[in-house]
Order: structure tokens, then sequence, then C-alpha cells
């Protein structure tokens, strides 16, 4: 069956989703992006408070243009006490796409549904593409072991192959994209689009330290190591010297809470809460305990330019 392709999904120029980086996403990024055919898209979890949420949805519907489109994403597990009012906010202001993670899609897909909003889910395995197929999600993006941040288990080409077998959504392929060439390599397999992250954190227009710009610059695919130090799930970083001094596993007694199961679901919730306020120092200051979240595309990495320049390497 030809499954819809993303251009028409989203009304765009190019099959490429500026992937949500926690607090690297920002409107200036996004407006770059839309200008240059593809769509992008913000963790909501950006912004502090939903009026600063509703404000940047307002700024991207009047910066909108044709070609492009914008979209937010939305943690929906518990971990996020803040999901249902962002979701509602989303649906209140109208987007053009949502992306879940971690968690189950079904109330996002519903209330999306009913304004018009379509909505994609991340997902890094066959269960769970299946799940989201039956609640009725417009496409499902492979988290591939080419990812950052939080990534899958399985290589791209076998991951992209086995959901379109196995489901009939649109498959966005996340992770391993850096060049033209990779981005034809994930389409040659069978995904309808890329979405692409960790080469935009090198763009003049992302909210980051200069610092963290130039180590994508000067590190490379092998450089990109798992940690469980940050959320307590696996997670990509940069193995900078301070990465190798505190190590990449979690302490003992994390190990030991999270073998609790009445406890677990806190200890979760309190490393992530801890991770995100330690990503964020990192992404803004400049110190020495500095861990920076990437994936191996940074390897295509080899200057800090503006949101257009990154996005015509990609297309050709």
């Amino acid at each position: 069956m030809e499954k819809q392709s993303l251009q028409s999904l989203l009304q765009i120029t190019h099959p490429v989703i500026m992937a949500p980086m926690f607090l690297v996403s920002n409107t200036k990024m996004v407006i770059e992006g839309m200008k240059s055919g593809i769509a992008a898209c913000i963790p909501a979890l950006n912004y502090r408070t939903l009026e600063e949420l509703r404000t940047s949805i307002i700024e991207l519907k009047q910066a909108k243009v044709s070609g492009g489109s914008f979209g937010y994403n939305l943690i929906v597990n518990k971990s996020n006490v803040k999901y249902k009012e962002q979701l509602r906010v989303l649906c209140e202001e109208g987007v053009d796409f949502i992306i879940t993670s971690l968690g189950s899609p079904e109330e996002t897909i519903a209330e999306a549904h009913k304004v018009g909003i379509k909505v994609f889910c991340d997902v890094t395995d066959l269960a769970f593409a299946k799940k989201v197929e039956s609640l009725g999600a417009d496409a499902i993006i492979a988290v591939n072991n080419q990812a950052g941040g939080h990534r899958g288990n399985i290589d791209p080409e076998a991951l992209i192959k086995l959901l379109n077998e196995q489901t009939n959504l649109p498959v966005i392929s996340a992770g391993g994209v850096g060049s033209k060439a990779d981005l034809d390599k994930m389409l040659g397999y069978g995904a309808v689009g890329v979405s692409v992250g960790s080469p935009f954190i090198a763009s003049n227009e992302a909210g980051v330290s200069q610092e963290y710009k130039q180590a994508c610059v000067d590190y490379g695919a092998k450089d990109i190591i798992m940690t469980e130090r940050i959320s307590g799930t696996p997670c990509t970083v940069i193995n900078t010297p301070y990465v190798q001094k505190v190590g990449t596993k979690q302490t003992w007694i994390e190990t030991l809470l999270n073998k609790n199961k009445s406890l677990k679901k806190w200890v979760k919730m309190i490393r992530f809460y801890i991770g995100m306020k330690a990503t964020e120092k990192a992404a803004t200051q400049v110190t020495y305990k500095t861990v920076w979240v990437a994936g191996p595309s940074i390897e295509d990495t080899t200057a800090i330019l503006p949101v257009q320049q990154i996005v015509q390497k990609l297309v050709g």
C-alpha cells in the first residue's frame, strides 16, 4: 500500500522535520526551518509557563509560510505533570502537528483530532507502533539506534522495513541523518521522511551556549556515548572530559531504589527533574561540569551555520 508522503501530510516542500530538542529548540529555529520548506518542532517543556507556550504558538502562526509547518512535542507520561494543560493550550491555539513521546498518546490523539491537529508518535519497536496505530496515530516516528538523546535499539534499515511491513502508517525515521546521502538512504529504506535533531544544535539560531555548539563541530560520531546519569534512562551525550570523570552509570542508591516497585515511579520522576535541571545548566552556562546531549549525526557538522544553510546541506 502506498503511504502518504511527509510533504502531503504536513504541506511542506522537503521530507524533513527539525526534531524537538529539550532547551535547544526555539521559535527562531522553527521560523527559519519553515522558510526553508521543512517542518519544525519544539518541546512544550521548553516553556516554563502555559502563557509562554501560548505566546510561542501565536508567534509561529503569524510567521508561518507556504511550504513549512510547525508542531510541538509532548511528553505524555506521568513524569510531565504539565502534560494535560499543555495539550489543552495546543488544541485551543491550533498547531499543525504534535509529536508524542514516553507514554500513551491515547488522550492526545483523541483531543488533537477533534481540532484537526495531526499526531505523530515516537516508537522504538513494533509492539508500540501497533499500539499507536490502533489508537489512530497519523504517522510513526521510528527512533533508531543512531538517534540522539533517548534512542532506540534497532538499526535504521531494519526498523523502517519492519514498521513498513507490519503497520499501515507512514514511517518517519529519526536518527543518523546528517547529510543528503543519509536522507536519501532513509527514504530508500522506505521512510516517508526524516526527523533530524543534532545537526541543528550548531546553528546560529539555537538557544544554547557557543561552547555547546562548538562541541558539536569539534567532536564526531566516535565521541557519542550512552549515560544513565541524566534521567535514569540511557541517553546519548558527547564524551567530554567531565563525562569521563563522573562515569555513565546510575549510582548504587538509584539502582537500589529502581528495583523497589513501589518507589520506582517516584525515583524516575525525581531523576527526570534533576536531569532536566542539569541539562539546562549545561546548555546555557559554561561550566567544567558539562553534559551535552547529542547524537552521532554531528559527524557531518563542520561549522556553526544558519538553520537555512543546514537545511540546504540536508536536502541538496
